[in-house]
C-alpha cells in the first residue's frame, strides 16, 4: 500500500465525557482518512496501528457472494446484501429476511455458526420476553454475514461443515479478496477468532480505510469485483436499516445522507466508512472500545470534512452532540469530540 508517510499525523482524537462542570472520562481514538490510491489525507495517532478488523470489513466479505455468482444463483435480493454488509439489531424485519434467506437455503439455524446472543434492539428484547421465546442464531447481529457466506458455500457445492474455519476455501477466498484490494501481504497477518466464530485478520487501520475508500470507489478494482462492489454499495445505500437497525449510527447516517456515506461497525471500537464522492475511507479504533466514543469520534470527523449538509446536521445531532441523561431523562451531561484535522 501506499502511503504518504511524511504527513505529520495530529494527535488522537478526544472524546470528552462531560458531567457538570467536570470532564468525568476520555476515550481516545486513533483514525485515518485514505483516498483509493492509498495516500493519507489525514491521521490522528498512528494510523499504521495493526488492530483486528472485527464486523468493519463486512461489506467487503460480502463481495465474495456476489463475484463468486452465489447472489445470483440464489437470486438475492438488495436487503439480503445489505443485511450480509452489516451488524443488525435483531429487529423483526432482520430476523425474518434472515429466515426465509435461510429456508432457500434449505436449512435450519443449526447450521450458523455464529451462535444466539439476545437482540440489539430492546424492543426486539420484550418482544421475546413476552413472547416466550429465546434468542436464536438468527438474532445474533452476525447472521446475514454467515448466510452470505453459507450462500457461496452452497453455491461452489462445498461442505457446510466448517465453514467458519480458517482454512475453509470460502473463507480463504474472502482473505484473498481483502489482501488484493487492500494490496497486503496477509500471509503472516495476526488472526484470531471473532465473536462470531469467523476469523478475524488484523490489519494496519490505514489498510482498512483504503479498503473502504475502494469498496466506494471501486473503479481500480477488476471490472467484475468493481460491479460486485457497487452492487452491495447500493443495497446498503436503499435499505440502510438492514444494515444496523433504529436509533444506531450507521443506518441513521447513511439515511441522513442518502448513501452519500457508507458505514460499517465494528467491535472493541472499530468503525469504518466510505465517501465515495470523495474517493475517500475512514477507519477509527478507540483505544478501550466504548462504542459511544466510536459513534461520536466519527460523526464529528465527517461532519469536520464536510461530508453532512445542513439537514443531515440536524438529523445526526444525537452523534454530533450527544447528551446524557438518567435513568428519568434528565439531562446529565455531554459527549465532545475533539477533532484537529492533520495538515501536511
Amino acid at each position: 500500500m501506499r502511503t504518504n508517510r511524511n504527513r505529520r499525523a495530529a494527535p488522537p482524537i478526544e472524546v470528552e465525557v462531560r458531567r457538570g462542570t467536570l470532564v468525568e472520562s476520555i476515550h481516545r481514538v486513533a483514525g485515518v482518512v485514505v483516498d483509493a490510491d492509498g495516500a493519507i489525507v489525514h491521521a490522528f495517532g498512528d494510523p499504521e496501528r495493526a488492530i483486528y478488523l472485527r464486523s468493519a470489513v463486512k461489506p467487503l466479505q460480502a463481495l465474495a457472494t456476489v463475484e463468486s455468482g452465489a447472489a445470483d444463483a440464489f437470486a438475492l435480493t438488495a436487503p439480503e446484501l445489505a443485511l450480509a454488509s452489516g451488524s443488525h439489531a435483531g429487529e423483526a424485519i432482520h430476523v425474518e429476511t434472515a429466515r426465509r434467506w435461510l429456508a432457500r437455503l434449505a436449512l435450519d439455524p443449526a447450521a450458523l455458526a455464529c451462535g444466539a446472543h439476545p437482540p440489539f434492539s430492546e424492543a426486539a428484547v420484550h418482544a421475546l420476553v413476552r413472547g416466550g421465546e429465546a434468542p436464536s442464531a438468527l438474532h445474533n447481529n452476525c447472521s446475514g454475514n454467515h448466510l452470505a457466506i453459507l450462500t457461496t458455500v452452497r453455491h461452489w457445492g462445498q461442505s457446510l461443515a466448517g465453514y467458519e474455519r480458517p482454512d475453509h476455501p470460502v473463507q480463504l477466498y474472502m482473505r484473498r479478496i481483502l489482501s488484493e484490494v487492500g494490496d497486503c501481504d496477509l500471509g503472516v497477518a495476526p488472526t484470531a477468532i471473532d465473536g462470531c466464530s469467523i476469523p478475524t485478520i488484523a490489519m494496519p487501520l490505514a489498510t482498512l480505510a483504503l479498503l473502504l475508500a475502494r469498496f466506494g470507489s471501486p473503479d481500480r478494482l477488476p471490472p467484475a469485483r468493481a460491479a460486485a462492489a457497487r452492487r452491495v454499495g447500493a443495497a446498503m445505500t436503499a435499505h440502510p436499516a438492514m444494515v444496523a437497525g433504529q436509533g444506531r449510527f450507521a443506518t441513521d447516517a447513511m439515511a441522513a445522507t442518502g448513501g452519500a456515506v457508507l458505514i460499517k461497525s465494528g467491535a472493541e471500537g472499530v468503525m469504518a466508512a466510505a465517501w465515495p464522492a470523495r474517493g475517500l475511507g475512514l477507519a477509527l479504533k478507540v483505544d478501550d472500545g466504548a462504542a459511544r466514543a466510536r459513534d461520536t469520534a466519527l460523526a464529528v470527523l465527517l461532519d469536520r470534512l464536510g461530508a453532512f449538509d445542513a439537514a443531515a446536521k440536524v438529523a445526526l445531532g444525537p452523534y454530533l452532540d450527544p447528551l446524557l441523561r438518567n435513568w428519568r431523562g434528565v439531562e446529565t451531561g455531554t459527549i465532545v469530540a475533539r477533532v484537529a484535522l492533520s495538515s501536511s
